[in-house]
């Protein structure tokens, strides 16, 4: 609210407001197909593996991202109907506990992205000892350390938000562990031509290779949608943070709603990514549905 009524003093830009029934919608359906593929993963068997359980971790950090902007929502509308106020005790609790599942979404993305990101590389650069390095116990404690981690990181960051101490390194990982994975992709890519020469001699090299570079493509597709849809967000932290005074930075948080309507599309977008990219997964899908009716 400070943060609107700022914009709303120091800029002549509109305030952009999108309505309340286009957040629902999109979050609903966010959620929905999210837990979609969550279901498709736990019911087919050929899918337990590394690389789906962290499509998995994907999934739950879209549907994270998808209910904070609901409950937020809802919170808004209770604080206007005057059964909430917006300097209590409890709503300031609430307040913390929505602010720390949409870091622990954020976090949650980046580092599954991450997991996937280094599954792919080892698939493709690995590709024989893949299932000796690459276990599904491992990948299990992979996901449990990461998530513990983002846990822990989103209370302290939730709880202490109003410091720049914490605020900085949170603004600043996002565009680091972008870079990571960017300077990833690079090598991953550069070095395939080479790899494929050097096992062209293995009857199913060739099936390999094409499926791991498919796999990799589908990363890119992932890191360039999940880019699109936080950047404009992590962006609105920073100026809110660090030039709420700024005639030319109130302009653009005067797009907040837009911004937070984006992070829902990611939720959306990212399912029909795993179900186009992944045969085995619209054939599942199908399955279930053809079971349902």
């Amino acid at each position: 609210k400070n943060i609107s009524d700022l914009s709303l003093n120091s800029t002549d830009c509109t305030q952009v407001v999108v309505p309340e029934e286009v957040f629902f919608t999109v979050a609903a359906a966010g959620i929905l197909e999210n837990l979609l593929v969550l279901i498709a993963v736990i019911r087919n068997k050929n899918l337990h593996l590394p690389m789906y359980f962290f499509i998995c971790s994907l999934a739950i950090s879209d549907m994270l991202g998808s209910l904070y902007k609901t409950l937020e929502n809802i919170f808004i509308i209770l604080c206007k109907m005057g059964y909430l106020t917006r300097r209590g005790d409890f709503e300031k609790k609430l307040d913390d506990a929505m602010d720390s599942m949409f870091i622990l979404s954020l976090l949650g993305s980046i580092f599954s992205l991450l997991a996937i990101a280094a599954d792919r590389y080892i698939t493709i650069f690995y590709a024989l000892r893949y299932h000796n390095i690459m276990t599904l116990r491992r990948a299990l404690v992979i996901l449990a350390i990461l998530w513990i981690f983002c846990a822990g990181s989103s209370i302290a960051i939730a709880l202490f938000s109003y410091e720049a101490a914490t605020v900085i390194p949170f603004t600043i990982l996002f565009p680091l562990m972008m870079f990571f994975m960017l300077c990833l992709y690079i090598h991953m890519f550069l070095l395939a031509r080479s790899h494929a020469k050097k096992i062209a001699s293995l009857p199913t090299s060739t099936v390999h290779q094409r499926t791991n570079m498919k796999g990799a493509i589908t990363l890119t597709i992932f890191l360039g949608v999940f880019l699109c849809c936080w950047a404009p967000f992590v962006l609105h932290i920073l100026l809110a943070r660090f030039c709420p005074h700024n005639p030319y930075c109130a302009c653009y948080m005067s797009i907040f709603h837009v911004n937070g309507t984006l992070i829902m599309c990611n939720a959306i977008i990212d399912p029909m990514i795993f179900a186009f990219r992944s045969p085995e997964l619209r054939s599942t899908f199908k399955k279930m549905f053809c079971c349902a009716r």
